[in-house]
């Protein structure tokens, strides 16, 4: 398989290009940095994105531009579009696409792991609804785009999927019981896995978010109700390790999760074993959790297990 990553040199993109070249695939890294690219390209321009295309099986996006057009370029001109993006309007967009190849979405930690694991916990024979809870470490270096993209909820609403009612990203806070955490508590977040697993599993799924420094988790929960906070310095730095926990809970008291370190590494094994079942796809638009499950990820990805409630899945 060729692919072509676009962002390739970044924080995730990097991992992904070298995730598949470890399974014996040819991964190019595109970006308009000659030094670091292996194909240059520029985003902002289809002629360059076009030239890079013959020969590609797949491309991925890990650059963190959001353009429907770019994934009608790779499609019409033959290859897999793959997109680790959690922005929920853009995946609509996307959604709306009636492509010649396979488009391919929630393809990393969240959205991506988190759908799968909401899709283990639902029980289609006993329905209840489904609590999503993603922590993440402050100790790790996070590309700048993830970065932007957290800050970027700051002070912005977007409608549940359930009931339509407004909700402020980073308010409404509950307490779980989290493993390897403790009881913590965490915050409703604009992530697109609650919006595309309500609709595809019939229950409510809320996406919920903390992060491994209760300071740091306070401080978002804080500066959500400042206006212009998404525009803040981000110099800020809180104690905390590289850690990270993605748990879905439903209301029948079965809760799957899966742990591990960087979620950097996280994300990109996912992308890598999406970007890999991508090219076998038929037409149209796809989510992880409709084509695959937890027991499609590789083993040796640094992703550890665990559940508890009505059965055990990939326990360790």
């Amino acid at each position: 398989m060729r692919a072509l990553v676009l962002g390739g040199y970044g924080a995730v993109g990097a991992r992904i290009v070298d995730g598949l070249r470890a399974g014996g695939d040819v991964a190019l890294a595109a970006g308009r940095d000659v030094a670091r690219a292996d194909v240059r390209v520029d985003l902002n321009v289809p002629a360059s994105v076009r030239a890079a295309l013959p020969g590609i099986d797949v491309v991925v996006n890990a650059a963190g531009v959001e353009d429907p057009a770019l994934a009608d370029v790779v499609t019409r001109h033959g290859a897999a579009f793959v997109d680790v993006t959690a922005t929920t309007a853009y995946v609509a967009a996307l959604e709306g696409l009636a492509p010649s190849r396979p488009v391919l979405l929630s393809v990393g930690l969240a959205p991506g792991l988190t759908n799968l694991l909401a899709a283990a916990a639902h029980d289609p024979a006993a329905p209840a609804p489904i609590d999503v809870i993603l922590m993440l470490g402050v100790g790790e270096h996070h590309g700048e785009a993830s970065c932007a993209w957290a800050y970027g909820l700051l002070g912005r609403g977007f409608g549940d999927p359930w009931t339509g009612a407004e909700v402020r990203n980073y308010t409404r806070g509950r307490r779980f019981d989290l493993p390897g955490y403790g009881r913590r508590r965490v915050y409703r977040a604009d992530y697109s896995d609650q919006h595309v697993l309500t609709r595809d599993l019939g229950v409510p799924v809320r996406t919920r978010f903390g992060l491994d420094s209760r300071a740091a988790t306070a401080c978002l929960a804080m500066l959500t109700r400042v206006p212009g906070a998404s525009k803040a310095p981000r110099g800020l730095r809180f104690p905390g390790t590289d850690r990270w926990l993605a748990l879905a809970r439903s209301g029948n008291g079965t809760a799957i999760w899966a742990a591990g370190h960087g979620e950097v590494r996280a994300t990109a094994t996912v992308a890598v074993s999406a970007a890999r079942s991508a090219v076998a796809l038929p037409p149209g638009v796809h989510h992880l959790h409709r084509v695959s499950s937890l027991g499609d990820l590789p083993d040796d990805g640094g992703i550890r297990f665990g559940s508890s409630g009505r059965h055990l899945l990939r326990a360790s």
